[in-house]
């Protein structure tokens, strides 16, 4: 199935803005998932003025078939560097909400909780205002490495389960989608006054009713936000698209969503975990912790 729908399709962005984005960028030798991961909004937030920054990076010690970023490349040591270079990127930007996310750092004992905390205590000391979104790997389940990065208290903890339970073999192979769930839940436990976050793709097989399941089981987690979007095949070397799923149907998962308790639910075809991320700051005004 190659041919996108029309609801598929972006709007150009103004290169002008673009090109100040990945100047920034550039000159500060930062990576993002948006290039990286090649995400499909990368003109429309570039051209906002956004980008969601990819630490430790670009190479990832985890394979999945559906991401991507590199995985061939050997990962190389922390630069201690990078936190403050990140948080010079923010105030360059002028960023009310940043969000920080890494490739899988499995190679290392804590997972890379250690350079989060740094880049939390960077941007913390040059923009006190901007409100911080940590979206993190699993850690492999090290779950002390979780409760340093909440000490440093980013308002926002994303993990994403990315899939339904039957396809993590396929679609996340080194990957647990229980663990993905206690993750969720330790931040919960730990530092209730966080908002946890999560996001799911669809496209890849999974039914309306899976899809429901998973939503049913983050709630149960304390899940406070959901990110639901459409999958897109990177190349032909990755996991092929089952299907197109139509915009009614995302509208239709958001509803149900709102109705069992998420305080929000971005559901569309071109949502990804970071898509419109700095809204958060609206939701913890009405939703104040």
């Amino acid at each position: 199935m190659t041919v996108k729908p029309e609801w598929l399709r972006v709007k150009a962005p103004q290169w002008e803005r673009v090109g100040t984005v990945k100047e920034t960028l550039r000159d500060l030798g930062l990576n993002t998932v948006c290039e990286e991961a090649s995400c499909p909004n990368i003109g429309e937030c570039f051209n906002a003025g956004t980008a969601t920054f990819l630490i430790m990076g670009p190479a990832c010690t985890r394979a999945c078939p559906y991401c991507d970023i590199d995985f061939e490349k050997k990962p190389k040591a922390l630069d201690p560097t990078e936190p403050t270079r990140l948080a010079e990127a923010v105030r360059r930007m002028n960023l009310n909400h940043v969000v920080i996310t890494s490739v899988n750092r499995d190679d290392l004992p804590d997972g890379g909780g250690s350079q989060f905390v740094a880049c939390i205590e960077a941007v913390r000391a040059v923009c006190p205002q901007t409100t911080i979104e940590v979206l993190i790997p699993d850690l492999c389940g090290n779950w002390e490495a979780l409760r340093l990065i909440l000490q440093a208290k980013p308002e926002v903890l994303n993990h994403n389960t990315e899939t339904i339970p039957r396809l993590y073999r396929q679609v996340r192979p080194q990957g647990k989608y229980e663990r993905s769930l206690e993750l969720l839940q330790q931040v919960r436990q730990i530092s209730p006054q966080t908002y946890t976050k999560s996001g799911i793709m669809v496209g890849l097989g999974e039914t309306d009713e899976e899809v429901r399941q998973v939503m049913q089981d983050l709630r149960q987690v304390g899940c406070d936000i959901l990110t639901i979007g459409q999958y897109l095949q990177p190349s032909h070397k990755h996991l092929a698209v089952q299907i197109f799923v139509t915009p009614e149907q995302f509208d239709a998962w958001r509803e149900w969503g709102e109705a069992i308790g998420f305080l929000q639910v971005v559901s569309s075809p071109l949502t990804r975990s970071s898509y419109h991320a700095e809204q958060v700051r609206h939701l913890m005004e009405e939703y104040p912790r």
